[in-house]
């Protein structure tokens, strides 16, 4: 998978991004402003689980090379983090702490899949730009935080087997959808990569968890579910790596991550293993894939172009 999977993703979304969503709003001039629109619902105007609002933050000044004199962010980081589980860092804005930047550090990969990131005022800098935040918000590490997101796909069948078709005349792409406990929204499944966790790991996990309950589940039901889903994710195909636009980051700290498609095309593997929503998921389902979506983050992007590598209808 590697490199040339990465490069490939890369262009595929910054085309669709400049004929699609952003040429219809006419917010972003050029192809290569891909990532400036990953950069939207970073700056939503209430921070998540919050009642707080965010420093307002226009188009024009998002980049840190653009002045911005009367830019005052507000602090904040969540009471739970501020607690110190043990997937949080400490708070630098009361205390030191001695940690590696651009590193891996005590299994915690502080490297970032955007290359390098700034260091202003012994803090992480945002590499897309401002938020209207400055703190950690609900994130634990400073800097980036790794997540894996899985894909998971077959073809909509009919009763009698049959792949049904779009308007389009393409065949439909249905992707395994959960419902976010904390917004309600729909999205991939996914999660945090743990320290020193292999993210195909990671995939599996959450994947489980999440779509099929497996925290509640029997051990005899584990080990059938495990035959089925072990043959899929042996064969993923990287559709991105780098930051994504969640409404929890900030200038501090954001959100990236690695996502793969596994896709069953015989529609004999896991397309026949019952969901079940678990873990941080409220609802779980098969949903087709349509450009009609309203789902969470960047999902959207990395969707179109699981359909456009399948020719599948959009």
């Amino acid at each position: 998978m590697g490199s040339r999977a990465t490069r490939l993703a890369k262009p595929a979304i910054a085309k669709m991004t400049a004929e699609g969503e952003c040429a219809k709003h006419a917010k972003i001039q050029r192809v290569d402003s891909f990532l400036e629109r990953l950069h939207e619902k970073a700056r939503c105007e209430i921070y998540p689980r919050t009642q707080m609002k965010r420093f307002k933050v226009e188009d024009k000044y998002v980049k840190w090379n653009v002045e911005y004199p009367d830019y005052t962010p507000v602090v904040y980081t969540s009471e739970g983090v501020l607690k110190g589980p043990v997937w949080a860092d400490p708070d630098l804005l009361t205390t030191k702490a001695d940690i590696k930047w651009n590193a891996v550090q005590n299994n915690v990969s502080r490297v970032s899949h955007m290359g390098p990131y700034r260091i202003e005022d012994n803090l992480p800098r945002n590499p897309i730009g401002r938020t209207g935040v400055k703190g950690r918000g609900c994130l634990g590490r400073w800097g980036p935080n790794h997540a894996a997101d899985p894909i998971v796909t077959r073809w909509r069948r009919s009763d009698n087997n049959v792949i049904e078709k779009g308007e389009d005349s393409k065949n439909i792409l249905q992707f395994v959808a959960v419902q976010r406990r904390d917004n309600h929204q729909w999205a991939i499944p996914g999660g945090m990569v743990d320290p020193g966790e292999v993210i195909t790991a990671t995939l599996k996990r959450e994947f489980g968890e999440e779509a099929m309950n497996t925290l509640e589940m029997s051990e005899e039901k584990k080990d059938e579910l495990d035959l089925a889903v072990n043959d899929l994710f042996l064969h993923g195909e990287e559709v991105y790596r780098g930051y994504v636009d969640d409404p929890r980051n900030t200038d501090n700290s954001w959100m990236e991550t690695v996502a793969l498609n596994f896709h069953d095309e015989s529609g004999t593997g896991v397309s026949k293993i019952e969901l079940n929503a678990g873990d941080d998921a409220v609802g779980v389902k098969w949903m087709d894939l349509t450009s009609k979506l309203k789902i969470y983050a960047s999902h959207i992007d990395f969707l179109q172009v699981v359909a456009k590598r399948h020719n599948a209808s959009w």
